[in-house]
């Protein structure tokens, strides 16, 4: 009985919160980028797809704000002639959709949604598969998505896909060596791979963005500034990542492989119906992962601000019942606010150029995460060290940065304004 149990249990967390949970946020992720570019554009966004009573003897349809928009697109598109190309590779043609949408979906086995919950008297977590290498795994599986793009671009066998694919290759490779550097600096403060465990240490003594509580404060651990002085590296981290998730989900402004202005629609171009669309799932579903891995390792994933969570605890420090269902509605709240953040930066901010993107992830943000690194160790290991060995090494870090900064600046040629012809 208690393996089926078990079996039932992790049936239900599978299906629950990876198909009810985090695949749902898809086609509602279309719909809030559609009405936010709406908002943004100051034009009406979809709001008039619904039911359609009138066809059942009603005098008015019932709209419902437009929300039925995502389901008409997705029926749209499986209902759409499914076209092959004569000239594609078919066996990859086939397969490089499935490569992008899938890795995306089971990296959320490794994400924490909420505290446990207790059920015939057995506490059970909301995660998938609590694994001690929560980043290390998301890591692993997410670089297999470029494999489906370079597949697309591949086997389309046709100019401009190949171009996307190349891109693709090159941006995604370059921006997983930042992705990989910028949270060195949280692993280090943790000591710690295990997501579940880096969110309840944040519960309880302050995110990683806001230390105002538990051991974090200094009024409640002696006077010991660490937590604050560590916000430093924390928020370059931070910024560093969110910008490389943007690279790696091939968003705005880092959404080179499909550029429509240079290459017709990148490395789907040749694609149709519903394996044009599971690019689309895998772009949106990985921005959710994206967004859900910012929150958890920043911004507390499902705790409450200012040490809130106390008050869903009993007198022995355990979860109440309801607790899990509390901190799933907070962190499902913090995943769309940050998936509207997404959205913004997509309608406001330009697209980069090639040269700019690549010379940003190489030049740029390499450089400042590997430093960042350095900087984070150095708090760290400071109240170990004599004030003597803090200083010299704040020192060498800083003469190292500005030589780095200075050979970079040396070497980066300035180009000649174009004239034109005339000139």
């Amino acid at each position: 009985m208690d393996l089926l149990f078990n079996i039932a249990i992790i049936l239900i967390k599978v299906i629950g919160l990876t198909f009810m949970v985090v695949l749902p946020l898809v086609p509602i992720s279309v719909y809030f980028e559609r009405r936010f570019s709406a908002i943004i554009q100051d034009r009406v966004g979809p709001n008039r797809v619904g039911i359609p009573l009138t066809l059942f003897g009603a005098k008015k349809d019932f709209s419902f704000f437009g929300l039925v928009q995502p389901m008409a697109d997705g029926l749209k598109l499986f209902l759409k002639e499914d076209f092959t190309p004569v000239h594609v590779r078919k066996s990859f043609y086939w397969l490089a959709p499935a490569l992008t949408v899938i890795p995306a979906l089971v990296t959320v086995c490794v994400v924490p949604f909420g505290s446990p919950i207790t059920i015939n008297g057995e506490e059970i977590k909301l995660v998938i598969a609590d694994l001690d290498v929560g980043p290390l795994f998301i890591f692993a599986i997410s670089s297999l998505t470029v494999y489906g793009i370079t597949l697309a671009g591949w086997s389309s066998n046709s100019k401009f896909p190949f171009i996307g694919g190349v891109r693709s290759v090159a941006q995604m490779i370059s921006y997983e060596i930042c992705l990989g550097l910028s949270i060195i600096p949280v692993l280090l403060w943790y000591g710690e791979l295990n997501l579940s465990n880096i969110v309840e240490e944040q519960s309880a003594n302050g995110w990683l963005l806001l230390p105002f509580w538990g051991d974090s404060a200094p009024w409640n651990n002696g006077g010991d500034y660490s937590a604050w002085i560590f916000w430093i590296p924390a928020f370059l981290a931070f910024l560093i990542f969110t910008i490389s998730i943007f690279a790696e989900t091939n968003r705005m402004p880092f959404d080179l492989p499909e550029c429509e202005t240079e290459l017709v629609g990148g490395y789907h171009t040749e694609y149709s119906s519903m394996k044009f669309a599971m690019f689309f799932m895998g772009e949106y579903a990985a921005m959710v992962i994206g967004s859900a891995l910012i929150v958890t390792m920043f911004l507390g994933g499902w705790s409450l601000p200012f040490n809130w969570d106390s008050s869903l605890q009993d007198a022995q420090g355990n979860w109440v019942w309801f607790s899990g269902l509390v901190h799933l509605a907070v962190f499902m709240t913090k995943l769309v606010a940050f998936i509207l953040f997404f959205i913004l930066v997509r309608w406001t901010v330009p697209r980069f150029r090639y040269d700019q993107l690549m010379r940003l992830g190489w030049v740029i943000f390499f450089e400042a995460a590997l430093i960042n690194v350095f900087l984070a160790a150095l708090i760290i290991a400071a109240p170990e060290l004599k004030v003597v060995s803090t200083i010299i090494g704040a020192v060498l870090l800083v003469v190292v940065s500005a030589a780095l900064i200075w050979v970079l600046k040396v070497s980066d040629k300035k180009e000649a304004p174009n004239s034109g012809h005339l000139g």
